[in-house]
């Protein structure tokens, strides 16, 4: 049976309630903040109101930094042809139909009408791409391509033990000590762990985790023993100077998180006491247990911020779509309105709206728009790029921009139960001791 979508708008005195809906959900805005419940000839309507919440790109529009942008389509370019060449690797002989490669366009983020093949043309020092006898269309690896996979193969490899650290860490930071392994999935080449981890990698070191089952059949990556000597912060090693031999247990942290504010932030001065107050109050370490920590109280959210902050500084560039991130709100006990808090301290972190999907930098470990440190896997994304037909030109650096349709489609088939669907929507009361999401966007230079 098919089911119709409708919208439709109605005057209760002199406000205006808005409907969107089929015949299983409806979903109202008014411009107050409540909720009702009551019957009608769908069914039970539940309606959510809202305030003056603003999307995250009307936010974050006067604060693009423009070094950061041209990093995200770097890095984005970096990894669409690494999911290529990691594509054609699986293959027995390490080739694939050009039109079998049609089904993996969500993953290299191609766009109809633009062709793959005129994607894959456009790295010809990587790919080769030939017809058979029939006029089949064909990709291959070049030599070099195979050559440049090979050596990340090793520098994977190397990376290991590092990796493992920081997945064994992760594990430390979660409330039940266990993480889903469909999840860390998510984190793959974010931490440089190599396309095997699921099947042989997480099995090459028993002694600091194990993969278990729960009853349903869902596979999980369980801590094995607790290190005392990993359950220190990347800040408390910089700031403190702590290494793995010192005697350190996990507790309340006073230290300030280093902010690198964008070019056109000009009003600080304005801000600097509130800044400074958030700067001295005390939080909990990520690998205290936070379960006593009230939701939605200031301890709460700068905990989430220092574990947002440690998982940022796991990873190779220093950066995450903030979709990954959302899926462990619980494990890590985090806000659902996680991109509140990034938006709010933008001075470290920055978020960026480019493409569909959003991503999050920590700001101190970028210097422009390069990384301050590279690791040996970096340095090679560097030289896999001098093989593309990237060049790193600062073209115009245009963003997602939602029509209202779409706008009304995301209303219509989110949960309206007032859970999970803050990500991209952020509202504006704070307390007064600290920035709000507008004193923030004041503090922007005008256009």
């Amino acid at each position: 049976m098919a089911v119709h979508a409708f919208k439709a708008e109605v005057f209760i005195g002199s406000k205006m309630l808005r409907f969107y809906g089929n015949a299983h959900k409806v979903f109202a805005i008014m411009p107050e903040r409540s909720y009702l419940s009551r019957e009608c000839p769908f069914g039970r309507v539940w309606v959510r109101l809202m305030t003056s919440s603003k999307r995250v790109q009307d936010r974050s529009r006067e604060k693009r930094v423009r070094e950061l942008e041209v990093a995200t389509e770097k890095w984005k370019i970096a990894n669409k042809v690494m999911f290529l060449m990691e594509l054609l690797k699986s293959e027995p002989e390490m080739i694939m139909k050009v039109r079998l490669l049609e089904q993996y366009r969500r993953q290299i983020n191609l766009p109809k009408p633009h062709k793959i093949s005129d994607f894959i043309r456009k790295s010809p020092k990587l790919f080769e791409l030939y017809k058979d006898e029939r006029g089949v269309l064909w990709c291959g690896m070049t030599k070099e391509g195979e050559e440049l996979l090979e050596e990340h193969d090793g520098l994977v490899e190397e990376n290991g033990d590092k990796a493992a650290e920081h997945v064994t860490r992760c594990l430390m930071m979660s409330v039940d000590k266990k993480l889903r392994l469909d999840k860390i999935a998510h984190f793959r080449r974010d931490f440089g762990l190599p396309l095997d981890f699921r099947v042989s990698w997480v099995n090459k070191f028993p002694e600091l985790f194990k993969v278990v089952k729960d009853e349903d059949g869902e596979e999980y990556l369980e801590l094995v023993k607790w290190n005392p000597a990993w359950a220190i912060t990347e800040l408390e090693k910089r700031t403190m100077g702590l290494t793995e031999e010192s005697e350190h247990k996990p507790g309340l942290l006073s230290l300030p998180f280093p902010m690198n504010f964008p070019p056109s932030y000009k009003k600080m001065y304005r801000y600097r006491g509130k800044i400074e107050h958030f700067q001295k109050r005390t939080y909990l370490s990520p690998y205290a247990d936070a379960r006593g920590l009230e939701a939605g109280s200031k301890e709460f959210d700068k905990r989430a911020i220092a574990v947002m902050h440690e998982l940022l500084s796991f990873t190779l560039e220093k950066r995450l779509v903030t979709d990954h991130l959302t899926h462990f709100r619980r494990e890590f006990v985090m806000p659902q309105k996680l991109m509140r808090i990034f938006l709010k301290h933008c001075g470290i972190f920055y978020v960026s709206e480019r493409g569909k999907r959003f991503s999050v930098f920590l700001t101190e470990a970028y210097d422009g728009p390069e990384l301050i440190e590279k690791c040996p896997l970096i340095l090679w994304k560097e030289k896999l790029l001098r093989f593309t037909g990237y060049r790193g030109r600062k073209r115009d650096i245009q963003t997602y921009s939602d029509t209202l349709e779409m706008e009304e489609k995301e209303l219509l088939y989110s949960s309206s139960s007032g859970g999970d669907d803050d990500d991209d929507m952020i509202s504006d009361d704070d307390d007064d001791d600290e920035m709000d999401i507008d004193e923030v966007n004041e503090a922007y230079e005008e256009n």
